[in-house]
């Protein structure tokens, strides 16, 4: 068996650290307690969003069951940030920098506290990631327990998320929607606690992190309110106890044959193209090697079978019902689509964590069969042309289509983008270019569902492309290309595109140009001047210095 307290030793067991010594006395802890094994349970609670503001209480009720594992629990807390709140304005800047944030205070307490595993409780899109990339960084056990998705809303029989939210706005500005049912889809669309209910950012990534094996078996689909959600506390703090003798960490789990199963799972689940950027930070971060070209690859050989919302009907409770994550799995498993071998926060290997579960549910249609997927290759299409020299991130289901064909429509700034489409200025046929949003350009690169979901709700998502150098949410559908890099504040050639200009985005061919001539390219560049950061100070300003672009994570430690 490990030593459990090899970290923490250091502070509880050098006579030398009285002062420490005393000051943890202070906080509780008896002189037993200060040979016992320190557990940090990093919570991303907060009450200002329900994807968040039950996470506190899921971790004081962790702290009780991590202390009957005859160790020491501490909770501490970190940061988020509310996409659905802050998307479409300002505040969506601070979105994607909240990643780096939470990553940041994780490894600084864990880290100064010399704590010897870490439990990370994490509820919407980034802290995902964010949590397992604080982990990563100290490499020492740990694992993650996601808060689970809110139940789906009703009004009318029909049902509700946060992105018919949204996309009643477009409704409201094509005059198909009342006032009445306008108010009645805003107040009944998200009726409590718990993530964004589609495959979204956040159910997106929490089945990317059980695949990858750093949660649980049900974690991803584990209601947020539910018994099961509770059960699971008991389980992560039994195997946080398994993870500290056996001495498993990150590093021993984060393997590329586990990104690879991660990767997998997103695509069949037709997942957020956030995952993208994602899984590349998370990789880069433990030191493991993924690249846009690794979804390419795996893209043209795992289908989409899962009819999620958005583009589908169902949302993660449902998925829940009939097997979870787990069932998906032993499905991609029997078709040799997963690497069984990869260890997990159980102590044990994929395959035997799954042999004893069961499989889908007989007669479910929320995961199409091999034999009918919904789309034969996966749905996540990496594009590269001279729009996107260094690549870009469609989603494309095949609802939408796979070749889009018509004239730009620039917009130097998301709001300009939304008062043109309530002014009735964008009609079919256009591409709508959104650009100096990106990591730099914005700083933050700001998620575009406001102006997605406003041409779905318009009746425009398969009449309408959008291209940005900013990024989509999860909810967003539609003929869609975002993390066009390079990016437009950095030079690329999106910042060089004109109104009218001829635009051809083929998701076949994987493809993505505007139709100028090299030498017309080439003038434009030559007349272009690069505008000036839009902050001056504070922490935009340090991400803009700092961040890489987005086909390279947008980490912001890389120098």
């Amino acid at each position: 068996m490990s030593e459990l307290n090899k970290f923490s030793k250091t502070v509880t067991q050098d006579p030398t650290q009285p002062a420490a010594q005393a000051m943890l006395h202070a906080a509780g802890l008896s002189k037993d307690d200060l040979k016992k094994a320190q557990v940090g349970i990093a919570s991303t609670g907060w009450d200002g969003n329900p994807c968040n503001m039950h996470l506190n209480a899921l971790a004081a009720q962790l702290k009780s069951l991590v202390t009957q594992q005859d160790l020491v629990a501490l909770n501490f807390y970190t940061i988020g940030v509310s996409d659905g709140i802050s998307m479409g304005t300002s505040g969506m800047r601070y979105s994607l920098v909240s990643r780096e944030v939470i990553a940041d205070s994780i490894e600084t307490n864990a880290g100064a506290q010399f704590y010897d595993g870490i439990i990370s409780i994490a509820g919407c899109d980034k802290n995902m990631p964010g949590v397992v990339m604080g982990m990563s960084r100290l490499n020492r056990p740990s694992l993650m327990v996601y808060g689970g998705s809110i139940a789906p809303g009703k009004y009318k029989n029909e049902t509700l998320d946060v992105v018919s939210a949204f996309e009643a706005l477009g409704k409201k500005f094509a005059g198909t929607i009342s006032d009445e049912d306008y108010n009645g889809v805003i107040e009944n669309a998200c009726p409590g606690a718990g993530a964004c209910g589609g495959m979204y950012t956040a159910n997106t990534m929490a089945s990317a992190i059980e695949a990858l094996g750093m949660s649980l078996p049900y974690s991803a689909s584990n209601p947020a309110m539910s018994a099961d959600k509770k059960s699971e506390l008991k389980e992560a703090a039994t195997a946080i106890r398994v993870l500290l003798e056996k001495d498993i960490k990150p590093s021993d789990i984060l393997t590329f044959k586990a990104f690879e199963n991660a990767i997998r799972i997103v695509i069949v689940l037709g997942g957020s193209t956030n995952a993208v950027m994602h899984l590349i930070a998370m990789a880069k971060t433990i030191g493991v090697k993924i690249t846009l070209k690794d979804f390419t690859r795996l893209s043209e050989s795992t289908p989409m079978l899962a009819d999620f919302r958005p583009s589908g009907k169902y949302v993660m409770e449902d998925l829940h019902k009939i097997g979870g994550v787990p069932a998906v799995m032993k499905l991609l498993l029997r078709e040799g689509l997963l690497h069984g071998e990869c260890m997990t926060v159980t102590g044990k290997s994929i395959i035997e964590n799954l042999v004893h579960l069961p499989d889908l549910a007989e007669g479910q249609d929320l995961i199409h069969p091999f034999s009918n997927p919904i789309k034969k290759t996966g749905h996540i299409r990496i594009l590269y042309g001279n729009l996107a020299t260094e690549g870009a991130v469609a989603k494309i289901t095949g609802k939408e289509g796979e070749r889009f064909e018509g004239m730009a429509k620039c917009f130097d700034t998301e709001q300009e983008a939304i008062n043109a489409m309530q002014a009735k200025k964008v009609v079919a046929g256009d591409v709508v270019v959104i650009r100096y949003i990106g990591p730099r350009g914005a700083p933050g690169m700001p998620e575009m569902l406001k102006p997605t979901s406003v041409l779905m709700g318009e009746g425009l998502g398969k009449e309408v492309a959008l291209i940005t150098d900013g990024r989509f949410s999860g909810g967003s559908h539609g003929f869609v290309v975002g993390h066009v890099t390079p990016e437009a504040q950095n030079g690329g050639n999106i910042a060089l595109v004109k109104d009218g200009d001829q635009i051809i985005i083929d998701a076949v061919n994987n493809t993505i140009d505007v139709m100028i001539s090299v030498e017309e390219l080439s003038s434009r560049r030559n007349a272009w001047i690069a505008p000036p950061l839009k902050v001056k100070s504070g922490i935009l300003y340090k991400y803009a210095k700092t961040v890489s672009s987005a086909s390279e994570g947008c980490v912001t430690d890389e120098f």
